[in-house]
């Protein structure tokens, strides 16, 4: 009679007991702790946010710019671009989000980037795959926009990085979370003009040359929390499309639209 080979997981029985106990954990952490709405602090079931922040929430549907994603005010037709997309093209191909950025919608990329609320990275990374349907369906792979080192290194995680992970799941497109690398630590975009932003971001993105055949004639998506001038979004496209990339799109779960009302 042979031997059954050596194996490092537990018995079953023991299996079942981690799983278990784990289990009364989370439901112990739930009871004590309560979930809580990421915009008003009320208590929620799920993560994210509640009904009342929910319904305040400016979902960006169609009608919208086919190349910019910003929503028109009426449905000029399909395939119009903004005044915007015409005047002053992008590098990237498409872009969509989710939301305008609004109020509600900066409390919960706060709550997310800087408030230690990674509960809602599932969420936001959900409704991103629903909003970016159309890219994803095109695309090779998705690459999140990287922070520089010494960034990462002080907030512990990546957001863009996150957001991709979920999106991936959900869509079953693969990630290239090594295309692209953030070369120069530049100041944040927050308060900058849009010349400034451009300026400061110039140079500061590049394609390894060990990560090329993750570039080289594939079709992109570029994954961010939020898109505002949109000059990090163009660095980053211009830099995987120099390295070869048949083409770059940008989805994000917020962006800014003239005319609303954009706390930054």
């Amino acid at each position: 009679m042979g031997l059954e080979p050596a194996t490092d997981r537990p018995p079953g029985g023991i299996r079942r007991l981690g799983s278990a106990l784990r289990a009364a954990c989370g439901l112990a952490v739930d009871v004590a702790l309560p979930r809580l709405c990421a915009a008003c602090r009320e208590p929620v079931v799920d993560a994210g946010v509640c009904a009342g922040c929910w319904a305040k929430l400016s979902f960006i549907a169609p009608p919208y710019c086919e190349r910019l994603g910003i929503p028109f005010t009426y449905d000029p037709g399909p395939g119009v671009l903004s005044m915007e997309a015409i005047a002053d093209p992008p590098a990237y191909h498409r872009a969509r989000a989710v939301v305008c950025y609004d109020d509600i919608a900066r409390t919960l990329v706060h709550a997310f980037k800087y408030g230690d609320r990674l509960d809602l990275a599932p969420t936001l990374g959900r409704w991103m795959a629903t909003a970016g349907r159309a890219l994803l369906t095109d695309a090779d792979a998705i690459v999140p926009v990287p922070l520089h080192w010494r960034r990462h290194w002080a907030r512990r995680f990546n957001q863009s990085t996150l957001l991709a992970q979920v999106i991936a799941d959900a869509s079953g497109v693969s990630l290239a979370l090594r295309a692209l690398k953030r070369v120069k630590a530049t100041p944040q975009q927050v308060g900058l003009s849009q010349s400034a932003r451009a300026e400061n971001v110039q140079g500061a993105f590049r394609v390894p040359d060990d990560s090329k055949p993750d570039v080289v004639g594939r079709r992109l998506v570029l994954v961010d929390d939020v898109l505002t001038s949109g000059a990090t979004m163009d660095a980053c496209a211009r830099a995987l499309l120099r390295a070869g990339a048949a083409q770059v799109d940008a989805l994000t779960f917020a962006r800014v639209v003239a005319g609303a009302r954009n706390p930054i």
